[in-house]
């Protein structure tokens, strides 16, 4: 499993694009638009960037504050690195594997012949690592002159920025990986001298935000339409111990700003256990606010007192179980994540046996089971390791212990409230999460994102739940995926939108369930339609938004005594008639220049029509005159 904190992005954050500077105005000289159009390393702010991160949510804020600067300045980013003319890898060195993955790509881009930039823990850890000689690098505080790096980078010089200074400001340009979800850094570094750690040597000591400072910026990222605000840092208990603050302090200030309408919700970040025992109760009660998730990732990493003192961890088990315990009885729905080192050097069989009691004991919901990487320049790097065949076979017989629980079967045919905020990796279902941060996949229209809703749990699986709609909310937005896309979203009035059709609603509704139904994409628990798929078929493309319109508002005056029919259609085929949108707009536009086409030719062959007709009405008219004539000429004589 991976863990809690890590979020491993793949490319460009597509987040936010912001608007172009400068007013589009047609050049004097065809020369300035070949040159804007064919980006070279003499302008700068012309070329293409591709972003790759590695590592934790900070890690990820980072990157993003990195793409909103380099966007804003009009680089390009993009998710192909074959098309990027320069690489940016933001880097994580907690683990082994993850420092391997960036070598790999180092090697990658160099072979490639692409100019590149490495950020974050791994050059501010290791600058003299051997994969980094004669690449610009750039530190974690360093962030905001990422600009200045790049242009120097593409110009072909070598830029090594490392040295520390003051926080980086918190109201930089940024690009969000999801527009829904801010990632807030609180502070970084910690407090801790944990001896396995690397991150200590490139994050340094505790340094705090002001409390003043993340409420200004809670305030601005809630008016750009954030729904989800994730606190994050190397340790979020150790926040404001080094400017006089706390985290309850910080967390009650925060929660003032949130709106009442429970639209934007918190999530605090990872915490150690020696700097929330203190503060557990107040911790708790904001935890029970409505608008802050009730989850917390604590990590224990070992059962056994003697490991912990190896780590220097600075807390005990007994220590661990009181924050645990006090969290579940005081904040309803409390969810606990935690992490467990397999393998530390030291680690005996009675040690790990008491690393399994304790995860057998509380059966935590989430656990990331990492096997003991030793990373360079630490101390525990430095003492007598377990063999890898035994730290390989005991992370492997916790992790199938660990899987074997089944935290979420109580939730089946319960009623939760979720906020909305992704779309899962299959493509088909949106990704919510309910008060206690379970993960819930439903069916759902698009414009559910960015919203919260009633669901009722239908079915459990290990990681997440199975949810159906039973609420549809009042205001909503439909939120468009398709690529370069201007539509206006509709108004969210149910008075609205509605389609000026109703007689053509059943004719809709079997068109679509049948599309889907041929396609063999209805669930098969629904049951087949009980109607001729040959009946019935309206033009759909030309129909779409209308209908769906009318659907959706169908439904919501209804509320629950609505059709089954139309609940199915709302939960299954409404989404995934909205993935495939763009073929039918390329079809209908392909059969629109059909009909174009169609149209010339009609048109043309109208006007031959009528030059003949009016041909043959002269012909007449002559013949007429000459009549005439002949006539008068007769009558004379």
């Amino acid at each position: 499993m991976e863990d809690i904190e890590d979020v491993i992005a793949g490319g460009a954050a597509p987040g936010l694009s912001l608007p172009p500077t400068s007013v589009s105005m047609k050049p004097r000289r065809k020369l300035k638009a070949r040159l804007l159009e064919d980006p070279s390393p003499h302008i700068p702010g012309t070329q293409t960037i591709y972003m790759k991160t590695f590592g934790c949510s900070h890690n990820q804020s980072d990157s993003e504050y990195m793409a909103g600067q380099l966007s804003a300045f009009g680089y390009a980013l993009t998710d192909s690195p074959e098309e990027a003319d320069l690489w940016l890898i933001n880097t994580c060195t907690v683990k082994s594997p993850s420092q391997s993955a960036m070598e790999t790509l180092i090697l990658k881009c160099k072979t490639a012949k692409k100019p590149l930039v490495v950020a974050g823990c791994v050059p501010q850890g290791s600058r003299d690592l051997k994969e980094l000689e004669g690449i610009s690098i750039i530190g974690v505080q360093q962030i905001d002159r990422v600009v200045d790096v790049v242009e120097e980078t593409l110009k072909g010089h070598e830029v090594r920025l490392l040295n520390r200074k003051m926080l980086p400001s918190l109201d930089l340009p940024k690009v969000r990986k999801n527009k829904f979800i801010e990632i807030l850094p609180i502070n970084v570094g910690c407090l801790g001298a944990c001896t396995y750690c690397k991150t200590k040597h490139a994050r340094g000591h505790l340094g705090s935000y002001t409390v003043e400072s993340l409420v200004e910026r809670v305030r601005t990222v809630i008016s750009e339409g954030v729904r989800e605000i994730w606190l994050s840092s190397e340790d979020t208990g150790a926040y404001g111990r080094d400017i006089g603050a706390n985290l309850p302090i910080l967390l009650n200030a925060l929660v003032a700003e949130l709106p009442g309408d429970g639209s934007t919700m918190l999530r605090i970040g990872m915490t150690n256990p020696p700097f929330i025992l203190e503060h557990l109760e107040e911790i708790a009660k904001v935890l029970c606010h409505p608008c802050v998730y009730a989850f917390l990732h604590v990590p224990v990493q070992s059962g056994s007192d003697a490991v912990l003192d190896a780590m220097n961890r600075e807390y005990s088990v007994r220590n661990f179980k009181t924050v645990v315990d006090t969290l579940i009885k005081l904040v309803p729905e409390m969810q606990i994540a935690t992490d467990v080192i397999c393998g530390f050097p030291g680690e005996s069989e009675e040690d790990f046996a008491q690393t399994i009691t304790l995860i057998k004991e509380y059966q935590f919901p989430q656990v990331h089971i990492s096997q003991f990487y030793p990373r360079p320049g630490t101390r525990a790097a430095r003492m007598k390791k377990v063999p890898s065949t035994e730290v390989k076979k005991r992370s492997r017989e916790l992790t199938s212990i660990f899987e074997s629980f089944n935290p979420y079967e109580d939730m089946e045919g319960r009623v939760k409230r979720i906020w909305i905020t992704e779309i899962a990796s299959d493509g088909v279902h949106l990704v919510g999460h309910t008060k206690g941060y379970v993960q819930v996949l439903l069916v759902a229209p698009d414009n559910m994102l960015g919203t919260s809703a009633e669901v009722k749990i239908t079915s459990v699986g290990r990681w997440s739940v199975f949810g159906e709609l039973i609420e549809i909310p009042k205001k909503s937005h439909r939120i468009s995926r398709l690529p370069n896309s201007t539509a206006e979203p509709p108004s969210s009035d149910s008075s609205e939108n509605f389609c000026a059709c109703p007689s053509e609603f059943n004719c809709c509704l079997n068109s679509l369930e049948n599309r889907l139904q041929n396609a063999g994409e209805l669930n098969s628990t629904l049951g087949p339609p009980s109607y001729d798929s040959s009946k019935n078929f309206c033009a759909l493309p030309s129909k779409f938004d209308c209908c769906l319109n009318s659907l959706e508002n169908t439904l919501h005056n209804a509320g629950k005594s609505v059709e089954e029919r139309g609940k199915r259609f709302v939960t299954s085929v409404q989404s995934n008639l909205l993935r495939r949108r763009k073929g039918w707009e390329s079809i209908q536009s392909a059969e629109n220049a059909k009909e174009i086409s169609e149209g010339r030719i009609a048109s043309d062959l109208a006007m031959m029509d009528k030059l003949l007709i009016g041909g043959v009405v002269l012909s007449l008219l002559t013949i007429v005159v000459l009549l005439s004539r002949l006539s008068s000429q007769l009558s004379s004589s």
